[in-house]
C-alpha cells in the first residue's frame, strides 16, 4: 500500500515538472526579451547605403544622357552629374555649360567655350538664332544687335530695342566693338556671313563666337529643332521642347492628307535684274514636299543649299509650267502688284502660275522667325489647296 501511494506522488511530481517546462518554451527563449507587437511601425535597422550622402559632383564630367534629337544633325548636347552640359556643334565648336555655383572641371576639354550659367549679356547677329532665344522666353539674355529696329519684324525684339533692353551696335560686317567693349560682352552668336575681319577683331576682344549650322540642316524641321540648343544653355529645355513639338504638329497632321502632285517654283529678282532661285537641296524645296507639293526645279543645285543665279531664259525652261510661283518679296525687289512683278521681265507673263492667277509672295517677316517652319510649311499646304476667294494666309499673300 505504501509503494502504491510513493508511485502517485512520484508520478505527480514528474508531470508539474514537465508542465512548468512548456510554459518557458512558450515565452520569448531563455533570457530573450520581449519585442513588442507594433503593426511593424517600430524602429528597423537601416540600410548602409541609405545613410550615404549625395555624391558632390562639383568639378568633376560624370556623364549622365544625350539629349534626344529627331531631325537635327549638327549639334549635339550631354549632360553631366551636377548639371554639367557639353554642347558640340558640327563645325568643331564645343560650348561647356556650368551650372551656377559650381566649378570649372579639371578634365573640360581643351578647345571649349565655357559658359558659366546664367549666360547672358550676349551679342547676336543672326535673326533666326534670334527668333529661337526669343521663342523659348530667354530674349533679355541677349544685349547687342546687328540690325536696327526698322529691320526686325519680331514686336518683341523691336520693343526690345525701342526700351533701350537691346542695343543696335552697326551692321554685322562692321560693329562698333567700343560698343561691344563697354557692354562687356563676352560671347557672340552670328550666322554664316561672318566676315574674317570681324571674327579677327572680336577675338582680340577676347569675345567668343558660335557661328550658327542649323542652315546645314537637311530637314527643315532641323531648323526649329535648334531651339533645344539654346535650351540647354539657359536652362530652357521645356520651352524648347514645346516650340519644337508644335511645329512638328503641323508636319504630322499634314502628313495625313494625300499628296496633291502641284508643283512650286521658289525665286525672286533682285532691284538690278538678277533671278534666284532655290536649290533643290534647300530647305525650302522641302517644305513644298512636306506641304505636299513637289518642287519645279529637281534639276537645279540638287544637294545644294541657297539659291543659285539664273538666266531667265533657263529659268522660264524648267519652270513654266509650275502650278504656283512663291515669289520672296523680303529677299528680291519688292513688287506690290502683278503688273509690277510683270516688268522685271515679259518672260514671266507666258508662266502657267502667272496665267492662272497662282503667284503668292513670302510676308517680309519669313526668313526672321525660325520657330515657325512648320506653321509656314502648313501656309503652303493651304495655298496648293486655296480657292480664288483665299488671297491672304499666316506667311504668304496672292499677288493680284
Amino acid at each position: 500500500m505504501k509503494r502504491k501511494v510513493l508511485s502517485l506522488l512520484l508520478a505527480a511530481l514528474l508531470l508539474l515538472s514537465v508542465l512548468a517546462g512548456c510554459e518557458k518554451d512558450a515565452g520569448n527563449g531563455d533570457d530573450s526579451p520581449e519585442v513588442p507587437d507594433n503593426g511593424g511601425q517600430g524602429e528597423t535597422p537601416q540600410d548602409p547605403q541609405e545613410n550615404t550622402p549625395e555624391e558632390n559632383y562639383d568639378g568633376k564630367l560624370v556623364f549622365d544622357h544625350a539629349m534626344e534629337l529627331s531631325y537635327a544633325k549638327c549639334f549635339s548636347v550631354d549632360y553631366y552629374k551636377g548639371g554639367y552640359k557639353l554642347a558640340s556643334i558640327s563645325d568643331g565648336t564645343k560650348m561647356l555649360i556650368v551650372p551656377e555655383g559650381m566649378s570649372v572641371p579639371a578634365e573640360a576639354p581643351e578647345d571649349a567655350i565655357i559658359l558659366r550659367q546664367p549666360v547672358n549679356n550676349l551679342l547676336v547677329s543672326s535673326t533666326p538664332v534670334t527668333s529661337l532665344i526669343n521663342a523659348i522666353g530667354a530674349l533679355n539674355a541677349i544685349s547687342l544687335t546687328t540690325y536696327d529696329a526698322d529691320s526686325w519684324y519680331i514686336d518683341s525684339v523691336k520693343d526690345a530695342i525701342n526700351g533701350g533692353s537691346l542695343t543696335y551696335i552697326g551692321d554685322y560686317k562692321a560693329p562698333d566693338y567700343e560698343k561691344i567693349t563697354a557692354a562687356g560682352t563676352t560671347l557672340a552668336f552670328f550666322s554664316a556671313m561672318l566676315t574674317e575681319d570681324v571674327a579677327a577683331q572680336l577675338d582680340a576682344l577676347g569675345v567668343d563666337v558660335v557661328v550658327d549650322q542649323s542652315p546645314e540642316e537637311e530637314h527643315p524641321l532641323a531648323r526649329v529643332e535648334w531651339a533645344k540648343l539654346y535650351g540647354a544653355i539657359f536652362n530652357r529645355e521645356d520651352e524648347a521642347q514645346a516650340v519644337f513639338d508644335a511645329q512638328a504638329a503641323y508636319i504630322d497632321e499634314i502628313a495625313k492628307a494625300e499628296n496633291t502632285g502641284k508643283s512650286v517654283a521658289i525665286f525672286y529678282i533682285t532691284s538690278k535684274g538678277a533671278l534666284y532661285a532655290r536649290n533643290a537641296g534647300d530647305y525650302m524645296a522641302k517644305m513644298i514636299d512636306l506641304a505636299g507639293g513637289r518642287y519645279a526645279l529637281p534639276q537645279v543645285g540638287v544637294g545644294e543649299t541657297g539659291t543659285v543665279k539664273m538666266e531667265f531664259e533657263a529659268f522660264y525652261d524648267g519652270a513654266k509650267d509650275a502650278d504656283y510661283i512663291i515669289y520672296i518679296w523680303s529677299v528680291g525687289g519688292k513688287p506690290e502688284n502683278m503688273e509690277a512683278f510683270l516688268e522685271r521681265a515679259d518672260i514671266l507673263s507666258e508662266m502657267k502660275a502667272v496665267k492662272e492667277g497662282n503667284v503668292w509672295c513670302t510676308t517680309p517677316d519669313f526668313f526672321q522667325i525660325q520657330d515657325t517652319i512648320g506653321s509656314m510649311v502648313n501656309d503652303i499646304h493651304l495655298m496648293l489647296g486655296a480657292d480664288e476667294n483665299t488671297d491672304t494666309l499666316t506667311y504668304l499673300w496672292r499677288l493680284k
